[in-house]
């Protein structure tokens, strides 16, 4: 089976790195230049061992990845910092180098945007990079932060509240997914980690207490890590809005979740509780999942074959988990060569 992760990030040449701790150095006294980075340095970042066994490409290829939506990396995103022209200008700068290796590796690749989300800021701001991304360099999506404050201290807006409608808006008109991911954590309480799984989980129970879907009902949005905790307490929040007359199963089922879970019985509470027409494959592979799990000598973002083996799940289902889900949302188009 075509197996499409929707859920990966760019290995990026060490110039983007460099790059961003001039800008914090500098704080942009000296100006917005970026260093020339050739073709070749951007095709050898994804041969580069760094958090895997191997590299990136090769680590794909190693658990039977095809393809792969590729994003900024989350925690490298910096949406609290000041000045925010800081943050536009990594942030634009990230999308460019996606964008360069998307071009130069197009049957593996395909590009999602990051957003140049500065906290404090309105959202309107994001939406210019957006719209380059998906129209200038055919991007399928972008990655959504919902605490640009990145947990400060400061409460950002729920997902359902009106701050985020101008990208809502956006959003439909271009007719791409927003994919929910948290970035970076200023408390030690809770490191980045920690916080995706909190941000995303907080995320889901927001959208679903708001009338977001049905302000927008063509909006699509991917959450991660199979939507934080969510499938696990779904039965608390489920009693809840049965004293409201809802229901919270069918409302969860307007988000699509992606299966970054990194164990078999994580995996199965997920499909099983919001249907496998709402899952869309996602290992994060090359990423923190890449681990060698001294049990088995793979790693541990070697999921498919959990998905593969479940026998409640029929061949057209795992099939959709695996691919088709993906390449209908994001509008991939990659039936020929599935067929091939």
């Amino acid at each position: 089976m075509m197996i499409i992760d929707c859920h990966g990030h760019v290995s990026a040449p060490g110039e983007l790195w460099i790059y961003k701790s001039m800008l914090l150095s500098h704080r942009g006294e000296h100006g917005r230049r970026f260093p020339d980075v050739s073709d070749e340095a951007i095709i050898a970042a994804t041969n580069k061992k760094e958090m895997a066994p191997c590299g990136h490409t090769d680590m794909l290829d190693r658990v039977g990845t095809q393809m792969q939506l590729i994003s900024p990396r989350p925690f490298q995103m910096m949406h609290s910092e000041k000045p925010g022209y800081l943050v536009h200008w990594f942030t634009e700068e990230s999308n460019d180098i996606i964008a360069r290796q998307t071009r130069l590796m197009p049957d593996r690749f395909f590009g999602i945007a990051g957003l140049p989300q500065v906290a404090g800021d309105p959202i309107d701001v994001v939406l210019p990079e957006l719209e380059r991304m998906v129209t200038t360099h055919g991007f399928k999506g972008c990655l959504l932060n919902p605490d640009p404050y990145e947990n400060s201290g400061v409460t950002p807006p729920p997902m359902g509240d009106r701050y985020w409608y101008p990208l809502y808006e956006k959003l439909c008109e271009l007719d791409v997914p927003a994919h929910i991911h948290s970035a970076g954590s200023r408390s030690p309480r809770a490191p980045y980690t920690l916080n995706f799984l909190l941000e995303e989980t907080t995320a889901v129970y927001g959208l679903i207490n708001s009338d977001v879907f049905k302000d927008f009902p063509d909006l699509k949005i991917v959450v991660s890590h199979g939507g934080g905790a969510v499938p696990y307490h779904v039965g608390r929040f489920h009693a809840s809005h049965l004293r409201r007359g809802s229901d919270f199963y069918r409302e969860m089922r307007n988000i699509y979740y992606d299966t970054v879970l990194y164990s078999e019985e994580a995996l199965r509470l997920l499909i099983k509780t919001v249907g496998p027409d709402r899952c869309l494959f996602g290992a994060e592979c090359p990423g923190v999942g890449s681990a060698v799990d001294p049990k088995t000598g793979k790693t541990l973002d070697d999921i498919a074959p959990f998905i593969q083996g479940f026998d409640w799940l029929s061949d057209a289902e795992k099939k959709a988990i695996l691919s088709e889900n993906a390449n209908k949302l994001f509008k991939l188009d990659v039936g020929e060569k599935q067929n091939g």
